[in-house]
């Protein structure tokens, strides 16, 4: 990297040793936003063509309207990330874009558009969204200024910061093949044949089972209790009901069936089940087995047509394997040691790809950052 940034510095002192002229957005870049064309959902002949929104592919259409490459930015709905910067999707050959993402494509020998894409990515855009939801107008994108150095230095900054992106890329895919493998191997260590000792009880049979106490007027942050509800990460509040090792079943919503786990002072939303009191069986070999069967049996039980839901008789007439406890601590240790391997992020690949992110991002803003030339 060391080589690269003194590449950058040269070049710089050598072509604008005075600083680097910023300009709009709009001038250096075509957007392309009256070729777009939404197409309802159930409108959409289904293809392998990507169709973009705000956030990304919404699905895989018959036809294209774009070939080439573009640089998508979020216009409405979906248009900024946490840390401000605007939801950028970066798209290679035929696709299809709705009216939901700004489409950006290069104007040769003036800016490249992977410069651009790095430069947009590292700044925060928060003061030009508008409205309910919010927006990104045509207008407030073409306003941006950009810093534009010569085009040696914008394909040396380019071609270090595709190293660390393909890097990264390559650990990502890496990393969902673990993910897979790990799904692998929990279904067969947890799907059982006749000649196996096992004897099947309902989950009532293993666990008490009850709901949460509040409604979701409680869902306010700030608190020292986590406050499980039907979403994946629990939130904080500042009073408990439950002080106790329990496993958690989100009841309705997008997130039905997704399990979480605490153990000591905790509270609840009232669609959410709370099994406790385990009887004969491992709290941690009754997660791991809940997380890799209860969604599906939700989603098979549910009402055809109807939100996915699991009523409390569902819930405790579900089937669960019991082995002898020896060896369900033993398939809990086998597959903890995978699951660490994949999602704690301390260690392994999960570790790895934060340190490389946390890298690209130091060097893309430290690359990314020029004085401006005084006119």
């Amino acid at each position: 990297m060391d080589n690269h940034q003194n590449t950058i510095e040269k070049l710089i002192s050598e072509l604008c040793p005075r600083g680097v002229e910023f300009k709009e957005l709009g001038n250096i870049v075509n957007i392309l936003d009256n070729q777009r064309k939404p197409v309802a959902k159930n409108k959409r002949e289904i293809g392998n063509i990507p169709y973009y929104g705000a956030n990304g592919i919404q699905g895989y259409v018959k036809d294209y309207i774009f070939d080439g490459v573009f640089l998508l930015v979020g216009e409405d709905g979906s248009v900024i990330n946490k840390d401000g910067s605007p939801i950028l999707n970066w798209a290679n050959g035929k696709i299809w874009v709705n009216n939901h993402a700004h489409v950006l494509s290069e104007i040769k020998n003036v800016a490249l558009l992977r410069f651009v894409y790095f430069y947009l990515q590292s700044i925060d855009v928060t003061k030009i969204v508008r409205g309910t939801p919010p927006k990104i107008n045509q207008q407030s994108l073409r306003d941006i200024k950009i810093p534009v150095p010569p085009l040696a230095i914008q394909e040396e900054i380019v071609k270090i910061l595709n190293s660390f992106t393909e890097l990264e890329a390559e650990l990502e895919a890496e990393l969902e093949a673990r993910k897979k493998q790990y799904e692998y191997y929990r279904t067969e260590l947890l799907t059982f044949n006749k000649k196996q000792k096992v004897r099947w009880v309902m989950l009532s049979d293993v666990v008490k089972i009850t709901t949460g106490k509040l409604n979701a007027n409680a869902m306010v942050k700030g608190g020292k209790y986590p406050f499980f509800t039907c979403d994946a990460v629990p939130f904080e509040i500042d009073t408990y009901a439950f002080d106790t090792e329990a496993i958690l079943i989100s009841g309705n919503g997008s997130r039905v069936g997704h399990v979480n786990y605490c153990n000591g002072k905790f509270n609840a939303y009232q669609r959410t089940y709370i099994l406790h009191s385990f009887k004969d069986i491992n709290s941690g070999y009754l997660l791991t087995y809940l997380k890799a069967f209860i969604r599906n049996y939700i989603l098979k039980n549910s009402k055809k047509g109807s939100v996915p839901y699991i009523t409390l008789p569902m819930l405790q007439t579900f089937q669960v394997p019991i082995l002898e406890i020896n060896k369900q601590k033993r398939i809990v240790s086998i597959l903890d040691k995978f699951d660490a391997l994949v999602n704690d992020i301390s260690i392994g690949l999960p570790a790895e790809i934060k340190a490389r992110n946390q890298q690209y991002e130091y060097y893309r803003n430290k690359l990314l950052t020029f004085n401006e030339h005084a006119r």
